[in-house]
């Protein structure tokens, strides 16, 4: 079995898990995450621990029950801590503003770049070059992120994009003569 999936999902104080036929739900004060259970995977609340075990002895369902206990824990800390992706704009006359929903980046392109956040997302800058994505659902926060971060990547031979706050871009040596 999965060794991911064998260890036990701990519910804090304040976090709500409803476990339905056909899909999951955790509630908390971050908010309501719903995620559809697989087939090939069981799980039990126990108290304030959750715990997930596969249905059967096939390899698909050793490596989905690691998955699902994955996602729960996510989902459990989402609801309760949250999640944050910190990007960094680098770049002459790169800015980053938030407006309500709503994230415009001038990135050195002729027109400004409007990037909508779905519900449940804030997006903040606590700067002109810095954007902190916050959320409750781990993948949404990474992928738009990833999204943001793909108007300009950081270039090789300057640094100049957007990167996140801990990556380190190696720059590349120029051409000599």
């Amino acid at each position: 079995m999965s060794r991911v999936g064998k260890m036990p999902i701990s519910v804090p104080q304040g976090v709500e898990v409803k476990i339905g036929a056909t899909d999951i739900t955790v509630k908390g004060s971050g908010g309501t995450l719903t995620r559809a259970l697989h087939s090939l995977v069981t799980v039990k609340q126990e108290g304030a621990v959750l715990s997930v075990a596969p249905t059967s002895e096939t390899p698909e369902a050793n490596a989905m029950s690691g998955t699902m206990r994955a996602n729960l824990a996510n989902m459990v800390g989402g609801v309760s801590k949250g999640f944050e992706k910190k990007l960094n704009l680098v770049g002459v006359g790169f800015r980053a503003q938030a407006q309500g929903q709503k994230l415009n980046l001038q990135i050195g392109f002729s027109h400004p770049v409007v990037k909508e956040m779905p519900a449940g997302i804030t997006v903040t800058t606590p700067t002109p070059t810095e954007i902190l994505i916050k959320g409750a659902d781990r993948q949404v926060v990474g992928q738009l992120a990833a999204e943001v971060r793909a108007f300009r990547p950081p270039e090789p031979y300057k640094g100049k994009g957007i990167r996140y706050a801990d990556e380190r871009v190696v720059i590349k040596e120029t051409k000599k003569k």
